[in-house]
């Protein structure tokens, strides 16, 4: 088994509970991990035996950008039940939403919500 790593993949959405949320939008920063086994792939050196990580990049901002959630806890399964369903090789995945414009009146860096799911055999 390895992990295909994804990190702080940006892009702009419209999540939130707050009416502000809905019609600024702000930035989401998703990382990801795929557990794959990558023997095959690594045997073969054939990209058609491991999961092409600019295709999940590109599943993943659709989502992102797409139509709005109030929960990031929401966005994040959405983003995990996606990477499982169109991309057979990942065994589990592991989604970190993170929110760094969250409408919080405190000084603060980040708030995140991370999800971990696994293929049903």
């Amino acid at each position: 088994m390895a992990t295909i790593r994804l990190t702080g993949l940006r892009a702009r959405g419209y999540h939130g509970v707050l009416t502000s949320e809905r019609v600024s939008g702000q930035v989401f920063l998703v990382d990801l991990d795929l557990d794959i086994d990558v023997a095959q792939a690594a045997a073969t050196d054939d990209v058609a035996h491991t999961v092409n990580y600019a295709e999940v990049a590109g599943v993943v901002e659709g989502l992102i950008t797409g139509t709005p959630v109030n929960l990031i806890e929401t966005l994040a399964v959405h983003i995990a039940d996606a990477v499982l369903e169109k991309f057979a090789p990942v065994r589990a995945v592991t989604v970190t939403v993170n929110k760094p414009q969250a409408p919080i009146p405190s000084d603060f860096e980040n708030v995140a919500v991370t999800v971990t799911q696994q293929r049903n055999a």
